[in-house]
């Protein structure tokens, strides 16, 4: 009787095993690095937050993963003139609220951009607010100031342009970043801050519906943990994982390893507002003590690459002809000392949570000690470390850039031009007219030649103002249960969820 009982109960829990494995597949859990800041696309560009609004939006355009430009929301675009261009919008497209996408919807969308988006000044910045005109619910004429190499480009960018429901932002006023309402693939339905975003599937969806029913996106600050979490279930894909774990993950028969060629470049930035790194020959002396080829093959050990410039390889227009960083202690002594800062410099190291970034801190602590400046670290929480970035409370800080778009104005323009300090992510408070002029001729230039040698131009005058030291650039490893299918590799590092089934 008992062996009768024991067999029944072995059955019974293999079916509840079975059933219970059966309903995971309705439900993708995701771990990232990042918690969301907002997910109002106006209010930040952080790769946490677009992670995010990929799935719940849908922009005008989108690039493929060659980067060729197609119409999304839009379902046909006109360029009327060098200034003009005419959007027809898709038909009976509805967002998550039951609306339907209109006309009077993307100019709503572009003016709360241009008056209200600070942080993506750098995407909306040269669209007419006057010259957005209304033809009927299906069709937008837009025009810009001045004839823009990179329009359409950024109207494929996940926070400038994203189309949002008029009615839903203005209902829920000052909560709508944690009450977002797109036309996307999947639905927005709850936020625990610091924990995780949950998602459901939107049946209504115009275009291809996702394979996933339900998206639960954790935040899971510690790498380590991230592959944990893979290696007992708790995750279906781990993105971000260490250089540290490749081969943990290489061995696992349970696991998949994505090598992702992308848009990133990491970098040590100056702060050129304090007082000591005003200096361009404290900046050069920094640069010169710091070995980047060292520290790369130290914290990456040989993912990604050590960039040239800060346009990355992925982009048009990388030089590749632009010399490797020098690294020369002895020649950064002397600068020093011509400086006035021959008894020494003490200077504040500033990083997130992220373990490359406080690796990479740490290193450079050692590098820069050798040649007589001391330094502190100091590691801060994620939303705070952006908005100490923001306003400039540092001196060294390890910071991060990955493109949205495949134009190599977003690896510059907002990371480097005067007008992004304070409100943008010029965190190193660059201001330098040639830069700025370089940068404004490189919109504006429609002739491919003449603009990659504006952008040969920008890569030599910004290495040239030692305001960054590039420590990493070109690759995001990811992993996942072999079980799951479909994800496809973003340059751009943003992730369709809505192609990912569970087998």
């Amino acid at each position: 009787m008992k062996k009768i009982i024991l067999a029944i109960s072995v059955i019974a829990l293999c079916v509840a095993a079975n059933a219970a494995s059966a309903a995971t597949k309705d439900t993708l859990v995701v771990g990232f690095q990042y918690d969301a800041e907002s997910l109002d696309p106006h209010v930040t560009t952080d790769i946490g937050s677009q992670n995010i609004m990929v799935q719940v939006y849908d922009p005008l355009m989108k690039a493929d993963s060659d980067g060729n430009l197609k119409p999304h929301l839009a379902e046909k675009v006109e360029k009327i003139d060098d200034l003009t261009y005419k959007f027809t919008l898709r038909k009976n497209v509805k967002f998550h609220n039951g609306e339907t996408l209109r006309a009077s919807d993307v100019k709503f969308t572009f003016l709360r951009a241009i008056n209200e988006g600070a942080n993506i000044n750098y995407v909306v910045s040269n669209i007419d607010p006057d010259g957005i005109q209304v033809i009927d619910d299906d069709t937008i004429i837009i025009k810009i100031k001045q004839p823009d190499a990179t329009f359409l480009a950024y109207m494929a960018h996940v926070g400038g342009a994203c189309i949002l429901n008029e009615k839903a932002v203005r209902e829920a006023g000052a909560d709508y970043g944690t009450k977002p309402v797109g036309t996307g693939p999947y639905k927005f339905e709850s936020w625990v801050k610091g924990d995780r975003i949950t998602l459901v599937r939107n049946d209504d969806y115009w275009g291809q519906k996702a394979h996933v029913k339900n998206v639960v996106v954790r935040a899971i600050t510690e790498a380590t943990n991230r592959t944990i979490e893979l290696e007992t279930g708790g995750i279906d894909i781990g993105f971000s994982i260490l250089p540290l774990d490749l081969k943990r993950i290489e061995d696992d028969p349970s696991l998949t390893l994505l090598r992702n060629k992308d848009t990133s470049v990491y970098t040590i930035g100056m702060n050129i507002e304090r007082p000591a790194l005003n200096d361009i020959r404290v900046r050069q002396a920094i640069s010169l003590a710091i070995d980047s080829a060292a520290l790369n093959k130290v914290v990456y050990r040989g993912v990604g690459y050590v960039g040239r410039t800060v346009i990355p390889m992925s982009l048009p227009f990388y030089d590749e002809t632009a010399p490797e960083h020098e690294y020369d202690p002895e020649k950064a002594k002397k600068l020093l000392a011509e400086a006035g800062y021959e008894k020494g410099l003490k200077l504040v190291l500033v990083s997130n949570e992220n373990k490359e970034r406080i690796d990479t801190m740490t290193i450079a602590q050692s590098m820069l000690k050798n040649v007589g400046i001391e330094s502190e670290i100091k590691v801060i929480e994620w939303g705070v470390y952006l908005d100490e970035l923001v306003n400039g409370n540092y001196d060294l800080c390890s910071g991060g850039w990955s493109c949205s778009i495949f134009d190599p104005d977003e690896a510059v323009y907002g990371a480097y031009h005067s007008s992004e300090i304070g409100a943008g992510y010029n965190w190193v408070r660059l201001r330098d007219p040639e830069v700025d002029r370089l940068l404004e001729a490189g919109r504006t230039t429609l002739d491919e030649a003449e603009r990659a040698s504006i952008y040969k131009d920008v890569q030599k005058r910004i290495n040239d103002q030692y305001v960054v030291i590039i420590t990493n650039s070109g690759e995001e490893l990811i992993a996942m249960r072999s079980n799951v299918k479909g994800l496809q590799p973003s340059p751009l590092a943003l992730f369709d969820l809505a192609l990912v089934s569970i087998e």
